[in-house]
């Protein structure tokens, strides 16, 4: 029998997959899970018993955690990311690892085919083809959802014949958590009018008591909260349990999807909401006003990009390199105050900090030139746009009336 590694989720849809390649396709299935920070153990123990239930030939999670951390999130902070300013990618910077990571695994274990359940009308199936493509050049990959195109009535009916008698239990709302943020779609989310109601959130709106925190970055990473140094991933996770259950970070993501039609998602993710703004305050006291300018630039087209499933672009690693480099001054403490539903950066503290009253105060004072600097620097910064009206306007009727 041919070999086949399946990205299994436990969900319906991979369940059918598993089932479905193994009776029908003939292939023995190699079951693969990547932890991105979601799972929790119950959840991963969940999975491992449904996937020897459905006889697969082999199960295994790949804990990537910190390596999604390391290889994407962090540049997804240093460029301050948020797709049409809200969202913080929550979803498609992980599906990218998973992928990846899942076609190295095939290529370990030199299997024959490669698979994974999505449909054929979402994002994922475009990130997980282009990353087994890439990384798997000529490899099947066979997708029995998108192609078969079943409803979940059909699939449940289909391991019902096969003796899978499993509980698929349809949730109100399909949640993707992780470590960058939980993902909610619901009835709401596919129309365009609607909100998510309270109960839709995973995480109940019950903190009340305004409590302030600090976060500590060295060279554009996370380093300390309240203090309290660890390691990124952990503080992630501290901050996102502390700051969610006061509702901060919740929205609707409207977008473009990757097939061209426009898509709607819910998603809570208070940790990288709040992470990203700090970061970005911290920039605007550190850093010079070009190294901004080009850092919006290329990492608004980075986060573009990585949303497009093109992750293994080079261009990719090019603009890391660039982002990376940016953060050397990015280093001092950011005081927040949270709310409910809101939140508010109080200030910042940092040695590198620009905004330094050795050089003047802003409206208030200078100390390093006079007016007689100012005047000549107005007259020659000035001097391009007064040549040009100067020449295009004669005289001063002309330009009471020349529309600007």
């Amino acid at each position: 029998m041919k070999n086949i590694v399946l990205a299994f989720s436990g969900g319906l849809d991979t369940s059918f997959c598993a089932a479905y390649l193994q009776r029908q396709c003939g292939y023995q299935v190699h079951a693969v899970t990547v932890q991105t920070g979601g799972f929790s153990p119950e959840d991963l123990q969940a999975i491992s018993v449904r996937a020897q239930a459905l006889q697969v030939a082999s199960f295994k999670i790949l804990d990537l955690t910190q390596q999604y951390y390391e290889r994407c999130i962090r540049f997804l902070i240093f460029g301050n990311v948020l797709k049409n300013s809200s969202y913080p990618l929550s979803v498609s910077a992980e599906r990218m690892l998973q992928a990846i990571s899942i076609a190295q695994y095939a290529k370990e274990i030199g299997a024959d085919a490669i698979s994974h359940g999505s449909t054929g009308a979402g994002n994922d199936q475009i990130r997980f083809d282009m990353a087994f493509h890439g990384l798997l050049p000529g490899i099947d990959i066979i997708t029995p959802i998108r192609d078969l195109r079943l409803s979940r009535e059909a699939e449940i009916e289909w391991l019902s014949k096969q003796g899978f008698d499993l509980d698929f239990s349809k949730a109100q709302y399909s949640i993707n958590k992780g470590l960058w943020g939980t993902s909610v779609g619901g009835k709401e989310t596919l129309g365009s009018k609607e909100y998510l109601p309270e109960a839709a959130w995973p995480t109940p709106c019950t903190a009340t008591t305004a409590t302030a925190l600090s976060l500590r970055f060295e060279k554009g990473e996370l380093y300390a909260l309240n203090g309290v140094v660890g390691d990124p991933v952990t503080l992630i996770q501290q901050l996102q349990a502390l700051a969610q259950p006061y509702g901060i970070g919740r929205d609707i993501h409207v977008g473009d999807t990757i097939i061209g039609i426009k898509g709607r998602v819910g998603f809570e993710a208070a940790a990288p909401i709040i992470i990203i703004k700090a970061h970005h305050l911290l920039e605007k006291h550190t850093l010079s006003k070009w190294q901004l300018y080009w850092k919006e630039q290329l990492a608004g087209w980075y986060g573009h990009w990585l949303h497009e499933g093109q992750f293994l672009d080079p261009t990719m690693r090019n603009i890391e390199c660039f982002l990376e480099d940016t953060q050397h001054t990015v280093c001092g403490t950011v005081f927040i105050r949270l709310e409910q539903k809101h939140f508010t950066l109080t200030g910042i503290e940092s040695e590198h900090d620009l905004m330094n009253p050795q050089f003047g105060s802003y409206g208030e004072m200078n100390n390093t030139w006079d007016g007689n600097d100012v005047r000549g620097f107005a007259k020659i910064f000035g001097n391009g746009v007064s040549i040009f009206h100067r020449v295009n306007h004669k005289n001063d009727d002309e330009l009471k009336n020349a529309k600007l």
